[in-house]
């Protein structure tokens, strides 16, 4: 057994103090197993480069370590061996047997070289491996599963397969699996052959299969069958071809020794007439529980079970019968090769804590078998641990080939338990990942962290390094302690009664402001809290001294119960003193270089941290402090985040070490703790995230729209993410003159034929003009005589316009947990889900039903509407209204007179039984669609029953409670429900996709469309030139939502497209040509979000290198602005042009937002210069294809020249419910005025913004969609009496889009005048509204005042000098209320 006494490297001294993870003082004793040799500590201590370093890449491990070269012998001939291996594991068993041949043999020699699948992106080692094949006898390939590798390896062993004597791949990519040749044995015709055989590897549809791996084992066990239908010539090769497969999954050296004589004595012809003797394959269990002091593996829990009580070497805790039970999932080829030092040291950890461990393995890549056969009593059916933890880093079936994510779901629902996932390195080594800011390899992510989420894995936590020297694997204690006791407290869940349980409440305040206590997106946080307290209490919780009503506990929250009712300080719940706080927070010394000296002036009287916060029986209510330097413009303008400070890790310390929560509930989207610096993904000990979090294990309250920032949370503050509904939405309507302009339209359309047809135009122009439509649609001067046709084309504009505010979604007030939409509320959003085409459900949407009745397309019907055809208008609102009747229709049949949904399923079966009696078809009779195509009909609203009930089906709480309870909440997607359905119910664990997925085919369809409108559109602007350069945003969300779509774009603009791998996967790029693009190629400038950086580093490096490829293709500049523009900045830069076509940026590794939405919403700016400085030192950060393991490297220089190109700005939005001014990322991001001031001309870019929340996708200007925002959200009554309607938090979320409003004032200068003049009007000039703001939340409201008194005095809202002092008397009456002064 590998010793855990020693550290395979040095690190420097303060490197060394910080990373304590490598400690090699353990103070367990491992006793040695029967058979197993212990490897003696390396004499000196090995030293491997720094992974920023070197060739650039992930890892810089050599192959040389595993060249064994033999003694010549006289007349013995040589064997050459060249293997290659995803993973490490066999490197020193096979080392093993090859050295004890070496020794014992008389017939040959043998020499052998292995290389790890990663290292061949090097080129000068993929040259060597090429080298080597060529006096190579025999190659054997091992879970080869990227496809780029795969590729790499087929190339160069297809050159040498027919001179080599024998190939050997075991479990990989089809094209690496057809390179097997064994004598007259082959699978060239792997996929395609009708043999039997061959038939073995074909994935059955509908049945779940793990891919190659069980097919493989299946053949291993079904061999005698197999060898029937094989002809005889074929059958000898075949059977060794399946006992080579026993020896290598058998692994130990013994088996690997015996599959060598077998192999090279069968097939070397130098050999052949040598009778070399070899042993049968020593088989070990297929699945089974190990442990590393048991006599030997057992395959049933009960027998296992005695043997553990029996043990005499275990201390007393592990006898009780209430011990903690942990499950662990493990891979038997780590047992079987003796690479197992990290499990005996994860085994021996839980061990020491108290906890009993079963240890479960499985041969193949399925271990759902395994985990209900040994994990769950087969008796009484429930689990006999009380939390899984899988330390393979695989999904649960299928590892990393083909997985079966419902089959694992369906398996974790029985355990019904919390599923953790520790994560072993497997291609890097230790220090290689510790020098790392990007922390794991991006593959590995995908592979071991992205698929483990679909089955509801969490935790990511690197508990086991690699040794570069010896390919073992060793454990991190610091890590293996910290997955340890995490898993042991969220078994505790399961074990506390519900009346010992404590529970810390975690509110966020962002910005730093009173009125802004509770702020989470799309949630009316007080009033959840409550219903979930009430819950809570109901369920056996302590919840003592809960008020009666939720505004009663905002107060108690909110102000100091010593001072009067209007005191401007929260509630403290405690006062920590200095040196507590150093006690307990053992990194408090690493703040100090960003904060000084605790306790500094951040959440502190001066000489104590205060904690603010309130308690309840068991339950604390605390609000986590912010980042704290959101008020400094110096500090925004640094390029990496500063650390948390003092404040904020006492809140921490608090939590876990004072108050001891069992578990923290973060509420809400969301807060900063997750976004604290570190590594991307796999942290150590010295990221601040894991070091906040500590051992509490996290339940996190995210809105079901966000998986981008969800994934983050759950990745970082290893958060069970649980989803909630945003609020149910609703059409915009019309209000005030905009409603008159609808009335007039129809007017219009009665009476256009008689002499009134001009006097109507004329007043609609007029009116439109008031409504400052004239921005939005080319009006004419009133009273211009114009021809009917004109008159229809300008009504007809209008009438569009208007429709386009009218029937535009927004989310009504805010949700409360716990509380679903009524069924009549879920209509806006059924009517949306009914409009998109579902091809791959073979579902047409309900629009183009009802225009195929009427002889039209509905493409066509957009598209005439869009450019102001009167008929086609007409048409389109027909058709929406006639949607939204018969959706309505639909619904009332299926509700009670309350309102609710009574069941869904009867009502349906009995609806769609009687033709005629269709809601929807009695209601269409009464239109001019009443021809529609029934079955089509049916097909939709049985979808849309379907949808229907996920809508109000209500999981938030009880999720919520079986994560208290210690039990399994079932994943599921985020994302836009009208989209996609199945983010529906919410209450799920959300998870983003699989990162090497997407773009899909679908997403880049859609793409193209949005790409050849936005270049047309700026073509009809720009005189007809093309763009040069767009500078465009990528979101997490947004990719995760539409599969890739705006991934897609980028690469349709530079005329490149993805190719997807045998099992679907992106990973390729190759240009489409200049003939089938029909346009020159477009140069971008593409500004990744800190999230999409973390998510998405995969497509990171897949834009990149398509972008350097393109810039490298041999065309005229002229239709190649890619290579133009690299060509020039390579000249003058003195670089070569794939450095100088550098075009895919970020934030620096750990760090998020360009800070312009702190420093606009804290008012913490001088000028915009100041901004765009900000915008240039955060977002700098390039990404290299070339050197992947660097992480994010500055760019600065290459970033400016390349944005000074750039005569188009863009961004997408992607679904209803945020818009331009919901949030603040959107302005944060955008680089308009920074463009505009990097140009050597200094014109301001046209900046377009891409709408596709709708079937029918636009491209607008920035300020047409800051236009329509205004209109639908911040001045329509509608929507500010919903937001009102939430009380004190609907206030603030007001108050957040005007200051969002300013924020794209400050980046882009595209917001008109009356925009903040009619916002003034109806929140300030309105007496009666005014006052409910004033009382209501008079902390948002005064940041409101100051708002308006910014824009002014910043120069983008000109307005009357009185309206000014109205606005500064106001501001002091609101601080004198705040403050308490009666006047």
């Amino acid at each position: 057994m590998a010793s855990l006494m020693y550290s395979p490297f040095t690190l420097s001294a303060s490197k060394a103090d910080h990373l304590s993870s490598l400690s090699n003082t353990t103070k367990h004793s491992f006793l040695l197993r029967r058979k197993s040799k212990p490897t003696k500590p390396a004499k000196s201590l090995f030293k491997v480069k720094s992974s920023v370093s070197g060739n650039g890449l992930f890892t810089q491990t050599n192959p040389e370590v595993r060249r064994i070269v033999p003694v010549k012998r006289d007349n013995v001939p040589t064997v050459k061996i060249v293997y290659v291996v995803l993973e490490a594991q066999y490197q020193s068993s096979l080392s093993e047997a090859v050295q004890q041949l070496n020794k014992t043999s008389r017939f040959a020699s043998y020499e052998v070289v292995g290389y790890l699948v990663e290292e061949l992106r090097d080129k000068n080692t993929y040259n060597s491996f090429c080298k080597d094949l060529e006096d190579a006898n025999i190659f054997i390939g091992s879970l080869i599963f990227v496809e780029e590798l795969a590729l790499k390896v087929k190339d160069a062993v297809e050159k040498e397969r027919d001179r080599m004597d024998a190939v050997l791949v075991f479990p990989s990519m089809p094209e690496v699996m057809r390179l097997n040749k064994l004598g007259s044995f082959s699978m060239s015709q792997l996929g395609q052959s009708k043999s039997p055989f061959f038939q073995l590897f074909k994935r059955k549809k509908g049945a779940g299969s793990a891919g190659f791996a069980d097919s493989m084992l299946k053949l291993v066990r079904t061999l005698p069958k197999v060898l029937k239908y094989l002809p005889s010539d074929k059958a000898q090769d075949a059977r060794l071809y399946i006992l080579s497969l026993q020896f290598w999954l058998g692994g130990s050296p013994d088996n690997l020794q015996n599959f060598v004589k077998m192999i090279s004595g069968s097939y070397v012809p130098a050999l052949k007439g040598v009778k070399i003797e070899y042993s049968d394959p020593v088989l070990f269990l297929d699945t089974g529980i190990w442990h590393p002091l048991a006599p030997s593996m057992y395959d049933d829990v009960k027998e296992y079970l005695n043997w553990y009580d029996t043990r005499r070497d275990t201390n007393a805790s592990l006898k009780k019968k209430d011990a903690t039970v942990i499950g662990l999932v493990l891979q038997r080829s780590h047992i079987v090769t003796g690479d197992d030092s990290h499990y005996v040291a994860v085994i021996m950890e839980l061990e020491a804590r108290g906890a009993k461990v079963i240890p479960i393995f499985a041969g193949g890549l399925d271990f759902s078998g395994p985990v209900e056969r040994y994990f769950v009593d087969p008796v009484t059916k429930l689990p006999i641990i009380n939390s899984a933890v899988s330390l393979t880093g695989f999904a649960l079936v299928g590892g990393p080939a083909r997985q079966d994510h419902p089959r694992a779901i369906e398996a974790l629902k029985k355990l019904d338990v919390p599923y953790l996932v520790g994560v072993p390195l497997v291609f890097q080594t230790t220090e290689e990942w510790l020098n790392s800011t990007l922390g794991l390899h991006p593959i590995q992510v995908a592979l071991q962290v992205a698929l483990p989420e679909l089955d509801g894995g969490m935790e990511p936590i690197v508990f086991a390094g690699r040794d570069p020297r010896t390919g073992k694997s060793h454990a991190l204690h610091k890590r293996v302690e910290q997955l340890c006791i995490r898993a042991i407290r969220w078994g505790e869940l399961k074990r506390k009664t519900k009346a010992e349980k404590r529970v810390a409440i975690t509110v966020f305040s962002f910005p730093p402001d009173k009125g802004n206590v509770g702020t989470a997106a799309y949630l009316n946080v007080f009033a959840s809290i409550f219903s979930v307290l009430k819950d809570l209490k109901r369920d056996g919780y302590n919840v003592e001294g809960l008020p009666e009503t939720a505004e009663t506990l905002i107060e108690e929250i909110l102000h100091d119960k010593e001072a009067q009712f209007s005191s401007p300080n929260l509630n403290v719940a405690y006062k920590m003193g200095v040196r507590e706080y150093q006690n307990l927070t053992p990194y408090a010394t690493a703040l100090e270089e960003n904060w000084g000296k605790p306790p500094g002036n951040l959440n502190s009287d001066g000489e104590n941290l205060l904690v603010f916060g309130k308690t309840y029986g068991n339950v604390f209510i605390g609000v986590q402090p912010t980042f704290g330097y959101e008020g400094d413009p110096m500090r925004l303008l640094f390029s990496k985040s500063a650390s948390p400070h003092h404040g904020f890790a006492a809140y921490y310390s608090y939590v876990e070490k004072i108050f001891k929560a069992d578990a923290v509930l973060h509420f809400g989207t969301h807060g900063s703790l997750e976004f604290m610096p570190g590594k991307q993904v796999g942290m150590s000990d010295a990221c601040f995230p894991d070091s906040l979090i500590g051992n509490i294990p996290n339940v996190y309250y995210y809105a079901a729209n966000n998986p981008s920032e969800a994934t983050i949370a759950k990745r970082r503050s290893y958060a069970n993410t649980i989803s909630y509904l945003t609020p149910p939405a609703e059409n915009a309507g019309l209000y005030k003159g905009l409603k008159q302009l609808s009335e007039l339209i129809a007017s219009y359309q009665s009476l256009k034929d008689t002499g009134r047809g001009p006097q109507i135009v004329s007043s609609i122009i007029s009116t439109a003009k008031q409504c400052n439509l004239d921005k939005d649609v080319d009006l004419p001067d009133e009273g211009t005589d114009l021809s009917v046709k004109d008159r229809d084309l300008v009504v007809g504009k209008v009438y569009s316009k208007i429709m386009e505010i009218e029937s535009r979604l927004l989310p009504c007030g805010l949700h409360v947990i716990g509380e679903p939409p009524s069924a009549m509320e879920a209509v806006a959003t059924l009517v949306n889900i009914a409009a998109l085409d579902r091809a791959e459900e073979e579902i047409s949407s309900l629009p183009s039903i009802l225009a195929e009745c009427v002889g039209r397309q509905i493409e066509d019907v957009y598209r005439g509407s869009d450019k102001g055809i009167l008929s086609d208008v007409e048409l389109l609102k027909q058709i929406t209204d006639a949607s939204r009747g018969a959706v309505s229709a639909f619904v009332e049949k299926t509700t009670n007179s309350k309102g609710q949904v009574v069941n869904v399923s009867d009502k349906l079966t009995s609806i769609l039984g009687f033709g005629i009696n269709e809601p929807w078809v009695e209601y269409l009779s009464n239109t001019k669609f009443y021809r529609a195509n029934r079955d089509k009909l049916r097909t939709v609203f049985g979808f849309l029953g379907e949808c229907l009930k996920l809508v109000v089906m209500d999981n938030e709480l009880g999720s919520l409670m079986q994560a208290l309870e210690g039990k399994y909440v079932e994943p599921g997607p985020g994302g836009d429900p009208i989209r996609n359905p199945k983010v529906l119910p919410t209450g799920k664990n959300i998870h983003a996709l699989d990162p090497q997925a997407i773009p899909t085919t679908a997403a880049m369809a859609s793409a193209k469309i949005v790409v050849d409108r936005l270049v047309e559109r700026q073509k009809i602007e720009n005189e007809g030139k093309y763009p040069e350069t767009i500078a465009l945003v990528l979101w997490g969300t947004d990719n995760i939502k539409t599969y890739g779509e705006s991934l897609g774009q980028v690469l349709w603009m530079i005329g490149a497209r993805p190719v997807a791998d045998g099992l679907g996967r992106v990973n390729r790029v190759e240009p489409v040509s200049l003939e089938e693009l029909g346009r020159p190629r477009i140069d971008v400038v593409v500004n990744c979000s800190g999230v999409f950086r973390d998510l998405f580093i995969n497509q990171m490096n897949l834009l990149d290198r398509a972008i350097k490829m393109v810039a490298e293709l041999d065309e005229p500049v002229e239709q190649n602005y890619v290579r133009k523009h690299a060509m020039e900045q390579a000249a003058t830069l003195g670089v070569d042009i794939r450095e100088a076509a550098t075009r895919v940026f970020s934030n620096a590794s750990g760090s998020y937002s360009s800070n312009i939405s702190l420093a606009v919403e804290n008012s913490s700016w001088n000028d915009e210069k100041q901004l765009q400085d900000m915008y240039l030192s955060r977002k700098s950060f390039a990404f290299d294809s070339d050197a992947p393991g660097a992480g994010m490297a500055e760019r600065k220089q290459v970033f400016e020249m390349a944005l000074s190109t750039a005569e188009v700005t863009f961004q997408n939005l992607d679904s209803s419910e945020i818009s331009l001014t919901d949030v603040s990322h959107y302005f944060d991001s955008d680089p308009t005025n920074l463009v505009q001031s990097l140009r050597k001309d200094k014109k301001k870019p046209s900046a377009y913004i891409a709408d596709t929340t709708t079937a029918n996708a636009q491209v607008r200007s920035l300020s047409e969609t800051v236009r329509l925002d205004a209109r639908t959200k911040l001045l329509n009554p509608k929507w500010y009496e919903g937001m009102m309607s939430s009380g004190y938090e609907g206030v603030r979320e007001i108050e957040k889009r005007l200051t969002n409003t300013v924020g794209w004032s400050a980046t882009s200068g595209q917001v008109d005048n009356w925009v903040y003049e009619e916002a003034n009007t109806t929140f300030i000039q309105d007496e009666e509204m005014l006052n409910r703001l004033m009382n209501t939340n008079p902390n948002s409201f005064r940041k409101m005042i100051q708002t308006f008194l910014e824009a002014n005095g910043r120069g983008y809202w000109e307005t009357s000098a009185d309206n000014i002092e109205k606005l500064k008397d106001l501001y002091s009456q609101v601080e004198d209320k705040i403050e308490g002064i009666d006047r």
